[in-house]
């Protein structure tokens, strides 16, 4: 597994505004399309294109255009739902699909509660959006879905990441190596640690509220 930390000055300060718990649910959800198109132009140096030739006003030219299957932009409900618009103002013709994962949170273990993706994804190149990779089990778990259905090229788009899952999705994940299906973390910052309930620190707070309130 690759880790990519963008190193950017406006995703620095985009991800600074976030972290502040006075900012308010609208500008987060702001803040967080925004700063969810930049990491998704670093995230998509890898999309599969194919090499055409177009005619301008003045020649023939040669350039690319993405391949087909196009790619599949899969959220993890419900806080990456927060991170799609921002995913697909850079990549408006893929194709999105849905998986509801949820995190017990005694045993920090993840599980699948709902999902909207086709049962064959041979050949498919997949985009994982989810603000953060804390524990690293429920990104493990989502990885690990959508190469059980075929998948073969996975990048995952995540606010924050902490190293402890950083190193659970790499052990867990192991075997896709020698399967050779790459996997790639794409993050605004790699944070200190984790906490005793299993949340990032310094972090943001929890990512779902902070992007749509708490439902009392």
């Amino acid at each position: 597994m690759r880790t990519h930390v963008v190193d950017h000055p406006l995703v620095a300060h985009k991800l600074t505004a976030l972290r502040e718990e006075t900012t308010d649910s609208a500008t987060f959800r702001r803040l967080t399309d925004e700063l969810v198109t930049l990491l998704a132009y670093e995230a998509t140096r890898d999309v599969r294109v194919d090499t055409v030739r177009v005619t301008t006003p003045v020649s023939p030219a040669d350039g690319v255009r993405l391949s087909s299957p196009k790619p599949l932009v899969v959220p993890i409900l419900r806080a990456g739902l927060g991170m799609l618009d921002g995913m697909m103002r850079l990549l408006p013709t893929a194709e999105v699909g849905f998986l509801g994962m949820i995190r017990n949170e005694e045993t920090l273990e993840a599980s699948t509660y709902a999902e909207r993706l086709p049962e064959d994804l041979s050949g498919r190149q997949c985009y994982v959006l989810d603000p953060m990779l804390a524990t690293g089990g429920t990104l493990a778990a989502a990885i690990r879905f959508l190469t059980d259905r075929g998948a073969d090229h996975i990048t995952a788009i995540t606010l924050l990441a902490a190293p402890e899952g950083c190193d659970r999705v790499e052990r867990e994940l192991a075997d896709l190596d020698a399967r050779e299906i790459p996997v790639t973390v794409v993050t605004a910052a790699m944070d200190e640690r984790l906490n005793e309930k299993g949340y990032i620190v310094p972090g943001l707070g929890d990512a779902g509220d902070r992007l749509y309130g708490v439902a009392g």
